[in-house]
């Protein structure tokens, strides 16, 4: 199909962290300037926001794995989720996938059907949609697997985790949880507890180990984090190796060391719509009210980005404007993705219609491909002429 040259007018558009009333162009997959013949969708009423950037959500695994021990094939699944991210205002996603000892669904093999999986089909994706690693700490021999697959998929984002302490815990306090986790991936619960223990044990050479390997994938230029940072210790130890992205922390502590370092804290939308973690850690509401959260992501819950940001502005903790640009601008610049998150010439035009009476997104654009659109803003469209009508479909 040619490249639409769209003007969308009407409607307030999200500039310079305030809503203005103006008009925004297209120039097939980038913002730009009205030049020659040009569509006209009138959505007056409606706010123009930028295209939601997600760096961490799981939220695709129910497409994978509806029920834990009944999976589908993982390219219907990922277009499944791609159709929800669109009707969410997501234009770009990292799907964050674990790299663990658990195996099953969180096996080494697993992730690399995954992103052989996207490979496969990126071609029918609207979403901008990247795998995020999710790497546990203590896997020593998988070094050099993981660069392999880092330079084979061209991966940009990694987060180290240690769950070894929760499962430890959970195998102590909470047997039956933990025989119910273990058969999820395949497992009896004496053998999970054995592979658990053997790792373990790899306790001295993890430091070191995480080292290297940050070191290496630095020079892949990879961004690093951390996820479940307890303690300013912990964070400082990231630093170190170079992993400046703060997912989760776990305690104010953690996320001030963060915060005062200015390094990046991720929280997840959910904590912020149901009025706090579902595990029972730190709110992010306290965190955004005392500076030490700069960006949001959907975690398990991708329609939560939307909610949250209308949370934060009803609690007149910020502006919408500024509640947007969490999951947004902000994200985008974390990213080092100079190219959008913002609704300026020269971005990649990826947008948001909310209707603000309803409090619903109504249409996403993302690469100037209509990737979603409700009922009443196709209707806009379809009066725009042909050719409009059927990039909506």
């Amino acid at each position: 199909m040619p490249p639409l040259n769209l003007r969308l007018t009407g409607a307030l558009c999200l500039l310079n962290s305030t809503l203005e009333d103006c008009d925004l162009v297209i120039n097939a997959t980038t913002f730009g300037h009205a030049d020659g013949a040009m569509h006209e969708i009138d959505l007056s009423g409606y706010w123009l926001l930028p295209g939601i950037v997600d760096l961490h959500g799981d939220g695709f695994e129910r497409h994978i794995r509806p029920r834990p021990t009944a999976p589908f094939d993982k390219r219907q699944a990922l277009q499944a989720a791609d159709a929800e991210l669109a009707a969410n205002g997501v234009t770009t996603a990292w799907f964050a996938q674990s790299w663990s000892w658990e195996g099953g669904s969180r096996s080494a093999d697993e992730a690399v059907a995954l992103m052989a999986a996207r490979r496969q089909i990126a071609h029918r994706l609207g979403t901008d949609i990247r795998i995020q690693l999710r790497f546990e700490t203590h896997m020593p021999r998988d070094h050099a697997a993981l660069v392999a697959v880092v330079r084979d998929y061209h991966l940009d984002y990694i987060v180290f985790n240690n769950h070894l302490p929760e499962a430890l815990e959970m195998a102590e306090t909470k047997p039956a949880r933990f025989a119910t986790w273990a058969a999820q991936n395949g497992h009896a619960p004496d053998d999970l507890l054995a592979i658990v223990m053997e790792a373990k044990r790899a306790d001295p050479e993890i430091p070191a180990f995480l080292t290297r390997v940050a070191a290496d994938l630095r020079a892949l230029g990879v961004k690093l984090g951390s996820h479940d940072d307890t303690d300013p210790e912990t964070r400082a130890f990231y630093r170190g190796i170079g992993a400046h992205i703060c997912e989760f922390p776990t305690s104010i502590a953690a996320a001030r060391a963060a915060q005062q370092a200015g390094e990046p804290v991720l929280m997840g939308a959910p904590n912020i719509v149901r009025g706090g973690s579902q595990a029972g850690n730190i709110a992010a509401m306290d965190l955004i009210e005392d500076g030490h959260c700069c960006a949001l992501i959907s975690d398990y819950y991708i329609p939560a980005l939307m909610q949250a940001a209308w949370v934060i502005a009803d609690a007149r903790v910020l502006s919408f404007a500024h509640a947007w640009e969490m999951i947004s601008t902000r994200p985008a610049e974390i990213m080092g993705l100079t190219d959008r998150g913002r609704l300026v010439p020269g971005q990649r035009a990826d947008l948001v219609v909310l209707n603000p009476n309803t409090r619903r997104i109504e249409a996403t654009i993302a690469g100037g491909q209509i990737t979603y659109a409700s009922a009443n803003v196709a209707c806009r469209i379809l009066q725009a002429g042909p050719r409009l009508a059927i990039a909506a479909q």
